[in-house]
């Protein structure tokens, strides 16, 4: 991007500091404009552009047509997310910006109709800003260009690793990524904010690049837990009508339930102190903490999620490894060469095993206000060429459960650490109302505190 094309401009130029919800309220009534806020936003990335590189397409004279079009917009035709700029990571469809997926063969590609996704959020007056980066195809562990931005050394996760970067580095208040293990989970906790995956197909992945089609997950990342509340609206995410309400209860209410999961060996210091201040902070509040202790058919979980998304690659690669195999990595291209490897039974055999597990797990969940878990394995590690393990996500991906990362904590070398909550499928309103309950006491009490 060149950088005289950012517009700059002296009025209002911290806008760029608000949450979505804090500029919705300023833009609607009409106290400021949206070309005034995406001009504070194009400063933003101008100055900081060059440290994240979290951008895989971003075009400031379009940003500002976008604006100038949506100021022109009745007060009283207004939509709820009016003029709210949201970046989009490169593996979804946007019929006015390239998707390009990261790779070779789809430079300049320029799809004709949107994500069903993205025309969800267009409806509701959104400005697509500009298209984040990602590993290719979303599917590989060998990281983009991007940055994280409390730290440049090290990597922000990924697959969604431009949506993260450019939401905690206050580039865009809202951002829309994928997750088929722990690609919108992960980057959130080591870039420090918040990012929600919902429960699976509650949003429709028409027009996503699929990597596995019994798990893709669409999902978001915002600085506040009402940004990630004004999503799920216009998401339409509900819950059943009996599903138990949360919004007048407080901490001391509470039944917690701990659990570690059969990874936890793979916990690094940060974690492990992580999830044991969460307790601490949880019982000084008066809530009933309690380790949880899952029977032993989900210690078989890592190795389903493997079976399943390997089985489902061999299809979703197959194309491109027909026409475009010299520009696929080779981890993609194994996933249809080393086809023998894995074989039918035992993709189905994991698939109906996981299956059975879902009402399972649901159950056990619904014994607790929710479940605490740990999103990553430690901080961010250093280095960009690899995006970090997803060993703690993987499990919420394949059991189509909804989850919150909390970006509460603090590691040793001052980097973020979240935790993830998870309650039963199909309970994402319940899961955000209890996040809203103890979500600030764990920030105010956790140790990470955002750099402005």
């Amino acid at each position: 991007m060149a950088a005289d094309k950012f517009a700059d401009s002296s009025i209002h130029r911290d806008l760029y500091r608000s949450t979505a919800s804090e500029i919705a309220s300023l833009i609607r009534p009409g106290i400021i404009t949206v070309e005034q806020y995406v001009r504070s936003l194009l400063a933003r990335i101008r100055k900081r552009d060059e440290h994240v590189q979290a951008w895989a397409f971003l075009d400031p004279d379009y940003v500002i047509r976008q604006a100038k079009m949506l100021d022109n917009v009745p007060e009283d035709c207004r939509g709820p997310l009016h003029g709210i700029p949201i970046a989009v990571k490169d593996v979804i469809n946007t019929k006015d910006l390239p998707t390009q997926h990261n790779s070779p063969a789809y430079k300049d590609n320029q799809p004709c109709v949107d994500a069903t996704s993205i025309g969800v959020l267009r409806e509701a007056g959104a400005l697509i800003i500009g298209k984040t980066t990602t590993t290719q195809f979303a599917a590989i562990n060998v990281g983009p260009k991007t940055r994280n931005p409390h730290d440049p050394s090290r990597t922000p996760g990924g697959s969604s690793s431009g949506s993260a970067a450019a939401v905690a580095d206050y580039q865009v208040p809202l951002a829309v990524g994928t997750q088929t293990a722990g690609s919108v989970i992960r980057p959130s906790s080591y870039c420090g904010i918040y990012g929600m995956k919902p429960t699976w197909n509650a949003i429709s992945p028409e027009g996503l690049k699929i990597f596995s089609i019994s798990v893709d997950t669409f999902g978001f990342f915002a600085r506040s837990l009402e940004d990630l509340e004004l999503l799920a609206n216009v998401y339409a995410l509900t819950d059943d009508e009996d599903t138990h309400v949360v919004e007048d209860l407080t901490v001391d209410e509470f039944k917690i339930g701990m659990l570690k999961t059969v990874v936890w060996p793979k916990a690094g210091p940060g974690t492990i102190a992580a999830m044991q201040l969460c307790a601490d902070i949880l019982k000084k509040h008066g809530a009933d903490v309690e380790e949880v202790h899952l029977p032993h058919e989900f210690d078989s979980m890592p190795d389903y999620h493997e079976q399943i998304v390997a089985g489902d690659a061999r299809a979703s690669f197959l194309g491109e490894y027909r026409m475009n195999k010299k520009d696929l990595d080779q981890e993609l291209a194994d996933y249809v060469e080393n086809a023998s490897k894995l074989s039918w039974k035992d993709h189905l055999h994991a698939k109906d095993s996981v299956a059975t597990l879902r009402p399972r797990f649901d159950k056990i969940a619904e014994q607790y206000t929710v479940i605490i878990t740990p999103s990553v394995v430690d901080e961010a590690p250093l280095g960009i060429e690899y995006t970090g393990s997803p060993v703690f996500n993987s499990m919420w991906a394949s059991l189509h459960m909804p989850v919150i990362n909390i970006p509460a904590f603090r590691g040793e070398h001052g980097m973020p650490i979240g935790v993830s909550l998870v309650l039963p499928r199909r309970c994402d309103r319940q899961l955000l109302r209890v996040a809203k309950v103890i979500g600030g006491c764990l920030i105010r009490d956790g140790g990470w505190k955002t750099e402005s």
